[in-house]
């Protein structure tokens, strides 16, 4: 199945991790990954956190990772406005580590009249940012979203996602986003860009059954399913969404490697 894979790429909460612990032998089919003569990469859809928090949690957890072998939404949203919008203005609804990365790439941001909407994970949403982004979007703006989750897991329970923002803004002003994250082509294209590759040799490895292996069924692309988190066996088996392999843990992908 995976003759052809050079470059796994993994979800983490609830793949790799789950609250503040590794999920057992996650860790050691990472390490067998590489010495079959693979790579990984971590790919988040949060667009709430930075590749700093992101290693920060991986190094408490222990299994720190150099900068690079952490990707998020939130990139593949700036690199997307900078490449299909060059020079145009961007209303970014999104936390600071969401801003740090659009700066970082160099895309301008304003607080008025954009010519584009970003509806990222903003847990520091207010009422007015919200009533800006809706007129703006009642005038026209370009509209895109960094990731189409729903709901975000923490050691409390689910919170309101960025998918449940973007059914706030369509209920006011009757539109819906162009999505970034996964399981949308953007993301697949900033993969075979970043790393020099083709679809081929991706795989994708989750827990999610709408994104993490949506996005290798809709693309051609190997998918395999953990139920160490959102989803279970039964609800797996039910999908229309059809993953290659449907495993209890990353342990038990070692013996596929």
């Amino acid at each position: 199945m995976f003759e052809r894979t050079k470059y796994f790429i993994i979800d983490m909460d609830g793949t790799f991790y789950l609250g503040d612990g590794l999920i057992p032998g996650a860790d050691e089919c990472v390490r067998r990954i590489v010495e079959s003569g693979r790579d990984y990469f971590f790919f988040s859809n949060n667009s709430s956190h930075s590749i700093e928090t992101v290693r920060a949690r991986l190094e408490k957890i222990g299994f720190p990772v150099p900068r690079e072998k952490v990707m998020l939404s939130s990139y593949v949203a700036a690199l997307t406005v900078k490449r299909d919008y060059p020079g145009k203005t961007v209303y970014l609804l999104g936390n600071r580590n969401l801003y740090d990365v659009f700066r970082e790439m160099e895309v301008p941001l304003v607080q008025e009249d954009a010519d584009i909407v970003m509806l990222g994970f903003d847990t520091d949403l207010t009422y007015e940012r919200i009533r800006k982004a809706a007129h703006m979007l009642a005038n026209g703006a370009v509209y895109m979203a960094t990731h189409p989750d729903m709901n975000c897991p923490t050691p409390d329970g689910y919170i309101p996602d960025t998918g449940s923002m973007i059914e706030l803004f369509a209920a006011s002003t009757g539109r819906y986003p162009q999505v970034l994250g996964k399981p949308m082509t953007p993301t697949v294209d900033y993969l075979t860009e970043t790393l020099s590759c083709t679809r081929g040799e991706l795989a994708f490895v989750g827990d999610r059954m709408e994104t993490d292996i949506r996005i290798g069924t809709d693309h051609g692309i190997p998918s395999v399913l953990v139920l160490s988190g959102v989803t279970d066996e039964k609800t797996a088996r039910e999908s229309s969404i059809r993953p290659d392999l449907i495993l209890p843990s990353m342990r038990e992908l070692i013996s596929y490697l």
